[in-house]
């Protein structure tokens, strides 16, 4: 049991002075201006790179990546026909269908398929 707490103890004070010595030997002390600013082919840039990007934009990828993941549901659905009862396999179908309209339209609706605005 003593050898056990032992262990244990010199195993923490171990990994308490490695997480010290990486975490004092990785401080950064010279600030370099070049290696601070952004990499743009060796010119300074125009403009600060830092300007928050279009939500617009961000709303429409995410978009994009919800029904992109739903095709990847729609996709075994035509492969599981052989295998189904026709008539579940119908209603499960036009149901998730129906689910993804209605959230088409309603992000129709709410004008987040109009890029220009």
């Amino acid at each position: 049991m003593f050898s056990m707490l032992m262990i244990s103890t010199i195993i923490l004070l171990i990994s308490v002075m490695v997480m010290f010595l990486a975490s004092l030997l990785s401080k950064k002390t010279l600030v370099d201006r070049e290696k601070s600013s952004p990499f743009e082919c060796g010119f300074d840039p125009k403009s600060s790179s830092r300007l928050p990007f279009s939500l617009r934009f961000f709303l429409i990828t995410i978009i994009f990546l919800i029904f992109d993941v739903e095709i990847a549901l729609i996709l075994p659905i035509i492969l599981i026909i052989k295998f189904s009862n026709l008539m579940i396999w119908t209603i499960t179908s036009i149901t998730f269908i129906l689910i993804l309209l209605l959230g088409l339209y309603h992000e129709w609706n709410q004008g987040m398929l109009n890029w220009t605005n």
